[in-house]
């Protein structure tokens, strides 16, 4: 017996649990796949219950369990149970010291997050961050990039999307293409970035084009960024615009995985939420991620929304190597721990 793709949405939940009214519309539904936050984790045995739950309504397919989980301030898992990882930043700040330490710890460290994620059947981590901050800009990335040069950017991000693959975790690479020089919080409001097209190519775009000429991004989905880019596009935020994501996206930057959008329900976005889905794939999203658990916002996005195909389709069975792969654990996770904070406080 054949089944239908599943729908080209990622969701959020209300709490620890799956409701009955959210087990209804997930099964009736069939989303690609959930988001995590911290108002759905309380510890191990809890996560680990809801993650076969969740896979469980719809047994005929696998859907992606995601979280963020960046370290820093960006950090849906938190103490006590689990480890409280350093800001990209710090990483950054030690690689001009010592570039060879810093890419090998970062490794290490996103190895160990990948590892608690396996544990607990989360198989996608919203990570890493590849904006290149701009002096001026907002600071919601702030220290969750990894430097001011694009190039070191690039290699950080790198190393940090190793670790993540090595532990089985598939990376998302953010927020393309490129969130670093916003003078706005997108969760709060559309930041509009005037720079010129040269300096955009320089800079914002740079470590996301270094990245996608490896064979990295084939093991990678990447997050779109709620901004608009008067250079390219002056009327739609790159999430909802054909030309930021066929020309520049796709384009110059030449990414050819699964690329989903920013969380739908950011202020950055307005208009009905199923005309949101329904123009952000239009535009050339293969998945859109709603992440609050409003059950009538989540409705209207499922309206909107449409079978997964095409490239979406393609790019989850590309990773389906690293989501399947053994969970290669982390022998000793207290002496790993301990040489990522060593090498950032000493290195």
């Amino acid at each position: 017996m054949s089944h239908p793709a599943p729908l080209a949405a990622i969701f959020g939940m209300a709490g620890p649990n799956v409701t009955d009214a959210e087990r209804e519309f997930f099964r009736r539904t069939r989303p690609a796949g959930y988001i995590l936050f911290a108002r759905n984790v309380e510890n191990p045995a809890q996560v680990i219950a809801l993650s076969n739950d969740l896979r469980a309504i719809c047994p005929d397919y696998e859907p992606l369990i995601l979280i963020d989980q960046e370290g820093g301030r960006v950090q849906r898992l938190k103490p006590p149970f689990w480890r409280q990882a350093p800001a990209m930043a710090e990483f950054g700040t030690l690689h001009a010291r010592n570039p060879g330490l810093a890419a090998k710890v970062l490794r290490l460290n996103m190895n160990l997050i990948g590892d608690e994620l396996r544990g607990l059947g989360i198989d996608v981590d919203c990570a890493p961050v590849m904006d290149v901050p701009a002096p001026g800009a907002h600071d919601v990335i702030g220290d969750r990039a990894f430097a001011g040069e694009p190039s070191v950017v690039a290699a950080l991000a790198s190393a940090a999307c190793e670790g993540l693959i090595d532990a089985g975790v598939v990376p998302v690479i953010k927020h393309i293409p490129g969130h670093g020089r916003a003078g706005a919080d997108s969760h709060k409001e559309l930041p509009v970035v005037s720079a010129d097209l040269p300096t955009l190519r320089a800079s914002d775009f740079a470590p996301f084009r270094a990245l996608c000429g490896s064979s990295l991004q084939d093991s990678c989905f990447a997050m779109t960024a709620h901004v608009v880019y008067r250079a390219i596009d002056s009327s739609q935020p790159a999430t909802m615009s054909r030309i930021v994501i066929a020309d520049i996206i796709r384009g110059e930057i030449g990414y050819r995985g699964l690329l989903m959008s920013d969380d739908l329900g950011m202020n950055a976005l307005n208009g009905p939420f199923d005309a949101r889905a329904a123009t952000a794939l239009d535009a050339g999203c293969d998945l859109v991620l709603h992440c609050d658990g409003t059950m009538v916002e989540m409705e209207a996005v499922a309206q909107g929304a449409r079978a997964l195909a095409g490239n979406g389709l393609r790019a989850i069975s590309a990773v389906t190597k690293v989501r399947r792969q053994p969970r290669a654990a982390v022998a000793n996770v207290a002496a790993a721990s301990f040489r990522v904070l060593d090498a950032l406080r000493h290195g």
